[in-house]
This record gives structure tokens, C-alpha cells and sequence, in this order.
């Protein structure tokens, strides 16, 4: 459940993004800039937070009016062991150590709902935390990190789903690997038959209940979730359908002893705090990604 600190809702005075040049960070700061919020991006080529001195380099940059919005994080292409959740947890805790010399009035972080594990088929914002992997582990050490230096007040922590747009980079299972295995190899290979359902979202949108977070100072923990789950199969379907040429869906035999796990979310909260906001249908979300993929956009 979220609360807005501010109504009705303004911009901040400036909006500070660490990770700003990342899939979800390079769309929120164009919102934002979009929207005339006035931002400050900063990128991990101009400050590494694993680095000596970098919890001061970030405290000189920041200012007491400042909402931040910390997307920095390795994910899981870049590593699942335990030397990159070491190098996440070292990135909040220079940014947890910078508001401890410099506060802020606002703070967002961007969590994943990977701390929930797989074992939940159904999801709110009240169901508990249990991560049964090493970067979910990550994310709620530094939900937990951030808690003990940001106030209640002034703290919100989104924890998006799977996230998916042409200029996504991590090529997770999912829409955005089909995408770019239809264009390039005509076929999209599917595990099993296919059938766990899980919730697609369009990073534009989540860049969007973003921006309404900071301009509401919303606090609290939200689930960046549409509430509408489909297969992977079905997934792969629309993603086929947006191409002119023939695309086969390969089914493949699942690897010893996994296991088919269901995942959906109640999303009553993020309807309660923003009830004028809606998610982005997956047909029109895929089609969206597909005709900016045609368009030399990325992918």
C-alpha cells in the first residue's frame, strides 16, 4: 500500500536518477524531461557506485529538496552469483551511505518482484517477501538497506515485473528474446508447452507510475504489476503475429526436474492510488515494441 505525501500533486524541485542510461532509467528520465521535471541523470560511466569515494562523489551532488530514483543494479545477464549480488549490495550502500551526509525528500527505489520467489501463484502488495534466489536476496537486502536511512515518509519502493520495449538489453525470457529470435531466425523456441503465465509490462508505463510517484511523493511499497497474466505461449503468439512472414513456435523439452509455476497479481492498490492510470494492453504494448523494432529502434 502507497500513501501520497503530496496533493495534489506537483513536480519536485529536481529529480536525481542513478542508473539513468539502463533500459527502465533511460525511459523514465525522456518521461520526466518530457513532462518539463527537471532531472538530473546520472550514469554509472560518470559515477561507479562500487568505487572508493563514491558515496561522497554522490552526497556532493545531491541537494535536501532532491527526489532520487535509484535503478542502479547488476541483473541477472550480467551475473546470479554471489560476487554480483556482492557488487549490488556495494552500490546501495554507497547510495544509503551518501543520505546518510546528504538527505533528500524523496526516495524511489526500484526493486523486482523477484523477492516474492516463484512459489506465490497470487500476488499483492501484502504478501511476503521470500526470495528463492540470489537476486531476490539482493533486492530485499537493499529494500531493507534503504529502509534504515530513508524515513517512512519519504521512502517508496516499486518492484516491477517482467519489463519488456525494444531497447531492453537483458534478453530474458520473454517477449523481447521472441522478438529478436523471430526477426533474426524465424522461429521462437518455447519450453515445455509453454504454459506459465506471467505479467508483461510496457516500460513505458512503468517510466509513467513513476513520474506520478514522484509528483504525488508517493511512500510505501507498489507492485509495478498490469494484473492481467498470460502464457508464454500466448506471449509468443502475439509476438508472432506482429510479423509479415511465417514465425514458428518450437516446443522443447523442459530440463530435468523443472518446475511449471502460474504467477499473477492483484493490483486493487495501484487502482486505489492511481485510478486514472492504465496499463498498456500486451497487443498493443507488443505491437508498439514490434513496429519501434522495424523502425530501427533497437531489438
Amino acid at each position: 500500500m502507497i500513501e501520497h505525501q503530496r496533493q495534489p500533486a506537483a513536480s519536485p524541485a529536481r529529480v536525481v536518477v542513478l542508473g539513468s542510461r539502463g533500459f527502465i532509467g533511460a525511459t523514465t528520465v525522456e518521461r520526466l524531461r518530457k513532462s518539463g521535471i527537471m532531472t538530473l541523470a546520472v550514469p554509472s560511466s560518470e559515477l561507479d557506485l562500487t568505487a572508493p569515494g563514491a558515496a561522497d562523489a554522490l552526497a556532493a551532488k545531491l541537494r535536501p529538496d532532491d527526489a532520487l530514483v535509484v535503478f542502479s543494479a547488476l541483473t541477472p545477464d550480467k551475473g546470479k552469483d554471489i560476487a554480483t549480488m556482492n557488487r549490488n549490495l556495494a552500490m546501495a550502500n554507497a547510495v544509503c551511505a551518501a543520505l546518510g551526509k546528504q538527505k533528500v525528500d524523496h526516495v524511489i527505489y526500484i526493486s523486482s518482484d523477484a523477492v516474492y520467489g516463484e512459489a506465490p501463484s497470487l500476488v499483492d502488495e501484502r504478501t511476503p517477501a521470500a526470495p528463492d534466489a540470489l537476486y531476490g536476496v539482493m533486492h530485499l537486502a537493499r529494500e531493507l538497506m534503504f529502509r534504515s536511512v530513508v524515513a517512512a515518509n519519504a521512502l517508496c519502493i516499486l518492484r516491477p515485473t517482467l519489463v519488456y520495449g525494444v531497447a531492453d538489453t537483458h534478453n530474458s525470457y520473454g517477449s523481447n528474446r521472441y522478438r529478436r529470435q523471430a526477426a533474426k531466425e524465424g522461429k521462437i523456441p518455447l519450453f515445455g508447452n509453454g504454459e506459465e503465465t506471467r505479467d508483461h509490462v510496457l516500460v513505458d508505463d512503468v517510466a509513467e507510475l513513476i513520474r506520478l510517484c514522484l509528483t504525488h511523493k508517493s511512500t510505501g511499497i507498489l507492485n509495478a504489476v498490469s494484473g492481467r497474466s498470460i502464457s508464454f505461449k500466448q506471449c509468443a503468439e502475439i509476438v508472432a503475429r506482429q510479423f509479415d512472414k511465417k514465425v514458428d513456435i518450437e516446443l522443447k523439452p523442459r530440463g530435468p526436474g523443472a518446475v511449471i509455476t502460474h504467477r499473477s497479481y492483484d493490483v486493487a492498490d495501484c487502482r486505489k492510488a492511481f485510478p486514472s492510470f492504465r496499463w498498456t494492453s500486451v497487443e498493443d504494448g507488443f505491437a508498439k515494441a514490434h513496429r519501434d523494432m522495424m523502425a530501427g529502434g533497437g531489438g
